[in-house]
């Protein structure tokens, strides 16, 4: 069973966990393939929003059992061993930074447990949106280890510092409720299918924008939070004047005019840089 399948609706694309009997946990297949896969849709241009869900009860379970079996990741005895323990480390973070890189927003439809590695990937989307049964918990303290692929790095930027601090050090969860009032979840929806229902709604109000611009302001609000006000209002004023579209501003003030959605041109596509192409 793959780990994940990819759809289409027009600018919306919708990646949605496919192992429910595993809670969605993420198996080799998961990490081989998912940068891959938000890189692929990215370099089309045609891609506005991306939704991500999971199938069953629970949005993920975090990092399968599987990915220890071969004892690779828990052999640490030599110098050598704990150098490729780093690197591995830092690939699994690059995935999971992939979703910050990525040109369009990324909305998180989250039910039951979202915990481990679950909540590594939620906290670099751009929006979270949860069903009442969702909870979330930084599981690695649970099982002897820190959480070293994003948790502790991105989740002080969402929440309190306390209240990382105090689930980085208890293990404890945190329920949908809690996490809505501090800001880290933007609503919670009744269950799973109101939650994608509403997720794909607001995809397909971000789809309706100027792609340029979307992509524009979701690298200044991350290039923001790293730097200070002052660095970040000197990035945006050259971004700005860099992706100044006349065109888009012109089809935007028409469509407002004819209360009508406006047509925009899509992104660019990237390609691979190869100088034999």
């Amino acid at each position: 069973m793959p780990a994940f399948q990819v759809t289409r609706d027009g600018p919306v694309a919708h990646l949605r966990f496919t192992r429910p009997e595993a809670s969605n946990a993420m198996d080799m297949d998961f990490w081989r393939r998912f940068g891959p896969t938000l890189r692929e849709l990215d370099a089309s241009g045609e891609v506005h929003a991306l939704i991500i869900s999971g199938e069953g009860r629970n949005f993920c379970a975090g990092m399968d059992i599987s990915i220890f079996s071969d004892g690779a990741i828990l052999n640490a005895d030599k110098a050598s061993d704990r150098q490729a323990f780093h690197q591995t480390a830092r690939e699994l973070q690059d995935t999971l930074t992939t979703l910050e890189k990525v040109r369009f927003p990324v909305i998180a439809a989250i039910q039951g447990a979202c915990v481990g590695g679950g909540l590594d990937l939620t906290a670099a989307c751009d929006i979270r949106l949860a069903s009442a049964d969702a909870y979330f918990r930084i599981e690695e303290i649970n099982i002897g280890m820190m959480a070293d692929i994003g948790s502790l790095q991105r989740l002080p930027k969402l929440m309190p510092p306390g209240v990382v601090r105090e689930l980085a050090f208890t293990g404890a969860t945190l329920t949908a409720e809690r996490a809505e009032r501090l800001g880290v979840v933007n609503a919670i929806h009744s269950d799973a299918e109101a939650v994608l229902a509403a997720a794909f709604d607001m995809a397909r109000r971000i789809a309706s924008k100027a792609p340029l611009a979307v992509s524009g302001s979701k690298a200044a609000l991350n290039h923001a939070r790293d730097h200070t006000v002052a660095e970040g209002l000197e990035w945006i004023a050259v971004m700005q004047g860099s992706l100044w579209s006349p065109a888009d501003v012109m089809a935007a003030i028409q469509a407002r005019m004819a209360r009508a959605e406006g047509q925009f041109a899509p992104l660019a596509p990237l390609r691979p840089f190869d100088p034999a192409v």
